[in-house]
């Protein structure tokens, strides 16, 4: 089979949603049940998320819609007042976005040249003169574990922590040092690695954030994402081995980055515990005690539906074929990648389109064979790439505060899981401090439990899970803030983004 190149995949949705902040470090928000626009937010939440609709873009400029996530439209009326709703003509809504070199965005209302502007509260476009009051800063949206793309090396980020820097060198985001944490903290960024090291100025990982690990960032829509550190230097692949650091002088578009959510690579373990591995370029096969890069697959899912595809490191998606084998030679079109995912006590069952089980041949191969699952169609799995968690529910990210002792799911900024694999689906869930995870009567949660606790994850799409408590419900955020465990279905509060 000839080598396939690794394709990055397309902007999805959540890459071209942003938060706007006003001079006044306010969020752009909209208001459902006012029909009103306004700027007071002081976090980055579900009514503070716009998608950016581009029409047209230029180097400096764009012509773009604002989108809520409820679908609704930003509307500049004739009165400069603000709502939003739905375009009454084909420039209704529309907003000419300037990106200045500050990394702050303009938006003039296309009909009727004025600036889009916060005094603080409320939301108006009633001036054409441009002042400090018109800027506004673009927070990505997406959640806080990224990978970074370079469209010009056709590489990724990648921590060294033996060497205490960042190269722009790996072809495949399969390792766990491609997964960075993106803080935004007082108007800039901090680049933290899986190992918890941050990116500084001097172009080495350093233990603890600082004034000299703070990047200031330029966005452009579509996720494309240029750092610097605010005094004319930009970072970008430098050198023979793409070391990432601060320069003067890049070219070609060499500073920008592609921002993407950090993927999903998962191993899965037969029941004789032996890890599938593509070998011999196509052929799957569950022999190998010893996991390799050949044993690591992207786990990619409809969100809506409960389908799977699984993309080896040869760029190529499993697919059934002839004989009811199971091949790493499919195409992410063909209907015979797509695989139905059955979860039995964090274990997985995958159903081929034939309708049959994949399971393991006698001879090792994995087939498409059982038309009843059994124990020999049930894969344990493991995250890859993932030694921590950072959970993003509806109501925001799970963490800790300073107001609370139990853990909280309304925080702007994530606290890292730790993940201890336990068996196959199971892990001990650890705090940043060392401590584990406890559990109260009340279905509650504190950090600091002396006694490690079983966690069951499930995942639910490409960045989706659910997780099953120790007390056998399942875990929600809830909207006073406070994380619980007392769900007995998975509902919408149930899944969290990872």
């Amino acid at each position: 089979m000839e080598e396939v190149e690794w394709t990055p995949r397309q902007p999805r949705a959540e890459d071209l949603r942003v938060g706007l902040i006003s001079w006044a470090g306010s969020y752009l928000t909209y208001e459902p049940y006012k029909n009103t626009v306004t700027a007071t937010a002081k976090g980055l939440g579900r009514r503070q998320t716009w998608e950016i609709l581009v029409s047209n873009e230029h180097e400096t400029q764009a012509v773009v819609r604002l989108r809520s996530l409820q679908g609704l439209y930003l509307l500049c009326e004739a009165d400069g007042s603000l709502c939003y709703g739905r375009p009454r003509t084909s420039h209704h809504g529309c907003f000419l976005i300037r990106f200045h070199r500050n990394g702050q965005w303009t938006l003039q209302c296309i009909i009727s040249g004025r600036y889009l502007e916060s005094d603080g509260e409320d939301v108006f476009c009633t001036s054409r003169v441009l002042s400090a009051y018109h800027m506004w800063t673009p927070r990505p949206a997406l959640h806080v574990h990224v990978i970074l793309f370079s469209p010009l090396n056709h590489c990724y980020a990648r921590a060294d922590p033996t060497m205490g820097r960042v190269w722009v060198d790996a072809p495949i985001p399969c390792l766990e040092e491609c997964g960075f944490l993106l803080h935004f903290q007082d108007g800039c960024y901090h680049l933290e690695t899986s190992a918890h090291t941050f990116l500084s100025h001097l172009d080495r990982l350093v233990s603890q954030p600082s004034t000299q690990t703070a990047f200031h960032m330029q966005v452009r829509p579509g996720g494309l994402v240029a750092l610097s550190d605010g005094e004319g230097g930009m970072l970008y692949p430098q050198g023979t081995r793409l070391l990432l650091s601060l320069g003067s002088n890049p070219h070609g578009g060499e500073e920008w980055f592609i921002l993407q959510r950090c993927p999903t690579w998962v191993s899965l373990t037969s029941k004789a515990r032996k890890f599938l591995s593509v070998i011999y370029d196509v052929e799957v096969c569950a022999a190998s005690e010893h996991i390799s890069p050949m044993s690591l697959f992207q786990f990619e899912c409809d969100n809506e539906t409960p389908t799977l595809q699984l993309r080896s490191a040869n760029g190529c998606y499993l697919a059934q074929r002839r004989h009811r084998a199971v091949m790493a030679d499919g195409h992410p079109v063909e209907c015979e990648t797509f695989f139905r995912m059955h979860w039995n006590c964090g274990r997985i069952l995958l159903q081929s389109p034939s309708g049959r089980f994949l399971g393991i041949a006698a001879n090792g191969l994995l087939m498409a064979s059982a038309t009843v699952p059994g124990p020999n169609e049930e894969f344990g799995i493991r995250l890859a790439n993932r030694p921590f968690l950072a959970l993003r529910g509806r109501y925001g990210y799970v963490g800790t505060s300073s107001e609370h002792d139990l853990l909280q799911c309304n925080m702007d900024q994530p606290d890292c899981i730790h993940l201890l694999p336990c068996r196959q689906g199971i892990y001990h869930f650890q705090a940043q401090g060392g401590s584990f995870w406890s559990i109260t009567s009340f279905g509650t949660f504190r950090p600091w439990g002396k006694f490690a606790l079983n966690f069951c994850i499930e995942l639910q799409g490409s960045n989706l899970l659910t997780v099953l408590a120790p007390n056998g419900f399942y875990m929600r955020s809830d909207r006073s803030g406070t994380l619980l465990a007392d769900s007995e279905d998975i509902t919408k509060e149930c899944i969290w983004e990872f």
